[in-house]
């Protein structure tokens, strides 16, 4: 008898249950390697987590500060079993960095299935519907380092199937408390140190409303090495079969980290990111796109013990030749609200 032949893969929509958990992902030590492959890839500027003595001298630990997007990438890798079949991820919301992540830390999360809505029916168009996983994510002490929504669209099984899931997403947080995000800045970080040691643009002397579109564009490259280096298991990021665009789907935090890099020209004494407010896709970005950033400095929240926090809006244009709206024209791939810290 032929021995039985088991698939391997992640759900489809109609597998996923409301109150649904994952988390068996493999928890994963950040490591000098992880931080080395996701500054060649991307180029970061942060000054921290590239300047071991100045990180130690700042935030008190003989361990470097890990880059935040490295963290982000790496938690959102781990939450990728069950959306692996994923059209599109559509929006992060209320992600906060609770507390600081160094190297040598280790990083476990879990997901839970927070709302299910099916896509509106569409001719000619298979099923799909919309998820949204809160993502919990912890250190090794068991501390919360982490808290975030997102929303991957996935196709169904049955490509005329009616689930019913019709779920609100009210439970997704629309806005960041200011408290919450005031208390996620450490308290024990000698903000004065780096203002006095680095001379430039601090927290100050940034306008209260600004707009800088840096004039060096990224191109996409590696983008499936970032996918695995996060456990990111999502097949379109890897496999162009497996994408609904017929070519590999980059993975939306590699957009978000290229957008990150190029801020860090624009302000480079910009300490780290504390939160997000938002972060939408609004378009696909495939390997070979040329990205450009243009920030808008929408608010400034002074700090008690000096400093601050900016909150920015970044929005990333793709140069996509005949694809474009209009001759010319760069498509806007990506719209990022967040929160950076300034001494």
């Amino acid at each position: 008898m032929a021995p039985e032949r088991l698939g391997i893969g992640s759900p489809w929509f109609e597998d996923l249950k409301l109150g649904q958990a994952f988390d068996d992902a493999p928890a994963v030590t950040l490591t000098s390697g992880h931080a080395a492959l996701h500054e060649a890839v991307f180029g970061d500027r942060l000054r921290l987590p590239l300047d071991a003595e100045l990180s130690r001298a700042v935030t008190g630990s003989d361990r470097t500060l890990a880059n935040p997007n490295l963290v982000c990438n790496v938690a959102i890798g781990q939450t990728t079993f069950p959306s692996g079949r994923v059209i599109g991820n559509l929006f992060y919301r209320g992600l906060v960095l609770q507390r600081p992540v160094h190297l040598g830390d280790t990083l476990r999360t879990s997901t839970t299935i927070a709302a299910l809505r099916q896509n509106r029916p569409r001719p000619e168009r298979p099923a799909t519907g919309m998820a949204v996983f809160e993502m919990h994510v912890e250190n090794q002490r068991g501390e919360t380092v982490l808290h975030f929504w997102r929303c991957p669209m996935l196709p169904c099984r049955d490509p005329e199937a009616d689930t019913g899931h019709a779920d609100s997403f009210d439970t997704i947080a629309t806005d960041l408390d200011m408290d919450r995000v005031r208390a996620a800045v450490p308290p024990d970080w000698r903000l004065d140190t780096f203002r006095e040691r680095l001379s430039g643009v601090h927290f100050g002397d940034v306008p209260d409303t600004a707009t800088f579109a840096v004039e060096g564009r990224d191109t996409v490259t590696c983008a499936p090495e970032i996918a695995r280096l996060t456990l990111n298991v999502a097949g379109a990021h890897t496999d162009a079969g497996a994408s609904s665009h017929g070519r590999r789907l980059v993975y939306g935090g590699h957009t978000i980290s290229t957008a990150a890099a190029q801020l860090t020209r624009a302000l480079p004494n910009l300490v780290t990111f504390i939160a997000w407010r938002s972060c939408d896709h609004t378009a696909p970005v495939f390997e070979g796109d040329v990205l450009r950033s243009e920030f808008e400095v929408e608010a400034k929240h002074p700090l008690a013990g000096g400093g601050g926090l900016l909150d920015l809006r970044t929005r990333v244009y793709a140069e996509r030749g005949a694809e474009a709206p209009e001759p010319g024209e760069d498509v806007l791939v990506l719209d990022w609200r967040a929160l950076g810290l300034m001494a």
